[in-house]
C-alpha cells in the first residue's frame, strides 16, 4: 500500500538518492547533482501546502510506504485555473522500481487532481527515449497529443520530447479500472 502526503524534511536524504544519480539525471534538463542536504530540505520546506491553489502554483507530494518511508516524489505543476489544468512529473528512488509503485501513486495524484482540485486535464512531456516511462503512462490512461522536435538541450545534445495528456472524462472512463 502507498500513500501520498507533504513532503518534510526527514524525507531529504532520501531525496538526494535520486537527486545525484547519474540515470535519473540524463532525464532532467536542470542539473541537480551539487544540491546539497539543505538545498533537498529547502525544496522540502518550500514544497508547503499552500492553503489555497493558484495559477503558477506547484504541488510536490512524497509517495511514502505503510511506514512511512520516503519512495519517491510525485508533482502537479504549473497549476493554470483558467484552464483547469496542471503538468504531472514523477521520480522515484531505485529500490522501488519495477515494483508497481509509479503507476499507483500516478493513480492517487490522478484522483487528486480531478476530484479534490477540479482539473480538467493533467499533461506531462517526456523524452522519446524514455521508454519505461512512456509505457507508465500510457498504462495509466495518458494520450499522446504530439512531439517536439529538439525541443530541451540536455548535457549538450538536443532532445525530442513527447507530450501526453488525460481529461478528466477519460480518467472517469479508466477509474472503475483502478
Amino acid at each position: 500500500m502507498i500513500f501520498l502526503r507533504e513532503l518534510k524534511a526527514k524525507d531529504a536524504p532520501l531525496m538526494l538518492e535520486w537527486m545525484h544519480d547519474d540515470n535519473v539525471q540524463k532525464s532532467f534538463q536542470k542539473n541537480m547533482k551539487d544540491i546539497t542536504i539543505s538545498g533537498a530540505k529547502k525544496f522540502c520546506y518550500d514544497s508547503k501546502f499552500p492553503k489555497k491553489i493558484s495559477s503558477g502554483q506547484n504541488m510536490h507530494f512524497a509517495i511514502i510506504n505503510e511506514g512511512d518511508e520516503y519512495l519517491g516524489t510525485i508533482s502537479l505543476k504549473n497549476f493554470d485555473l483558467l484552464n483547469k489544468m496542471a503538468e504531472y512529473a514523477i521520480v522515484l528512488r531505485k529500490k522501488v522500481y519495477g515494483k508497481k509503485i509509479a503507476k499507483r501513486a500516478t493513480i492517487l495524484l490522478l484522483k487528486k487532481a480531478f476530484y479534490d482540485y477540479k482539473l480538467h486535464k493533467v499533461y506531462l512531456n517526456v523524452l522519446d527515449d524514455n521508454i519505461s516511462a512512456i509505457r507508465l503512462y500510457k498504462s495509466c490512461g495518458f494520450i499522446c497529443e504530439g512531439k517536439s522536435r529538439d525541443h530541451l538541450l540536455i548535457n549538450g545534445k538536443y532532445k525530442t520530447v513527447i507530450w501526453y495528456s488525460i481529461l478528466k472524462k477519460e480518467f472517469d472512463e479508466l477509474n472503475t479500472n483502478f
